[in-house]
C-alpha cells in the first residue's frame, strides 16, 4: 500500500511542479508535443514575457534548491535500499529518479532558453548591443 500511495503522490508532485509550481515561482513552464504525421516528440518551453510580473527571489531560490536536490535525494535512497538490501524498493526509486530528472532536466533547458530569448529580445529591441549585453551579465550574475 505504501509504494502505491507514493507513486500517486510522486505523480502528483511532478504535475503540481510541471504546470503550477514551475510557473508561479519561477514563471516557466514546459511540456512535450507529438507530431501525430511523423510521431516525432518535441519540447515546447513557456516562460512569463519579462515585465509580466515580478519573480519574487526567495520563490525562486527555493524552487530550483528543490528542484536540484530531489534527484540527488532520490539516489541516496536508492543507495541505501541497496546497502540495507531491500531491493524491492528500487523499482520505486527507479520511477521518482526518472520523473525528477524529467522536471530537473526540463526546466533547466526552459530557464536556458527564456534567458536566452530574454537576451535575444533585448539586444534586438534596443538597438543597443553593448548596453544589453552589460546589462544582460549584470543581470545573471545577481539573478538567483
Amino acid at each position: 500500500m505504501i509504494f502505491i500511495i507514493t507513486i500517486l503522490l510522486l505523480a502528483a508532485d511532478f504535475y503540481y511542479l510541471k504546470n503550477i509550481a514551475g510557473r508561479r515561482l519561477v514563471g516557466l513552464r514546459w511540456w512535450n508535443e507529438v507530431d501525430p504525421s511523423t510521431g516525432e516528440s518535441q519540447w515546447v518551453f513557456e516562460s512569463l514575457e519579462p515585465g509580466t510580473r515580478q519573480i519574487n527571489a526567495t520563490d525562486s531560490r527555493f524552487f530550483w534548491l528543490a528542484l536540484y536536490v530531489q534527484p540527488v535525494w532520490w539516489v541516496l535512497m536508492a543507495i541505501l535500499a541497496i546497502i540495507r538490501l531491500q531491493f524491492l524498493w528500487l523499482p520505486l526509486v527507479a520511477i521518482a529518479l526518472a520523473l525528477t530528472i524529467i522536471n530537473t532536466l526540463a526546466f533547466s533547458r526552459c530557464d536556458k532558453f527564456s534567458q536566452a530569448s530574454d537576451f535575444a529580445g533585448g539586444a534586438f529591441g534596443s538597438g543597443n548591443l553593448a548596453g544589453s549585453i552589460a546589462s544582460n551579465f549584470v543581470s545573471r550574475m545577481f539573478r538567483s
